[in-house]
């Protein structure tokens, strides 16, 4: 984990998104603290890392998601050297 990160400001935010409690909950705070084009930022990454964990090429990604090719390799990076948040998530998910 990047240490830089690791503050007291980050983990009061990540304790503020640990108490939301639905969908309507998350649309009401992250439209709050987000500008649109970050959330939209932050939920097309998260398309691309579904997408490359189904092995799709970057050009399908790219069409589908509206990505950049920088955009899908961070993603890529991520879901290969990461922390393992994405894996975590999807598991998750599937239950």
């Amino acid at each position: 984990m990047n240490k830089k990160i690791r503050t007291e400001a980050v983990d009061h935010l990540f304790d503020a998104i640990l108490s939301l409690q639905t969908k309507e909950d998350c649309y009401h705070f992250l439209e709050d603290l987000c500008t649109v084009n970050e959330l939209l930022s932050l939920s097309q990454r998260f398309e691309v890392a579904a997408m490359l964990r189904e092995h799709r090429t970057y050009l399908d990604i790219a069409e589908k998601t509206g990505a950049s090719t920088a955009t899908i390799s961070r993603v890529k990076r991520s879901l290969d050297y990461g922390n393992d948040g994405y894996a975590l998530v999807f598991e998750r998910l599937a239950k």
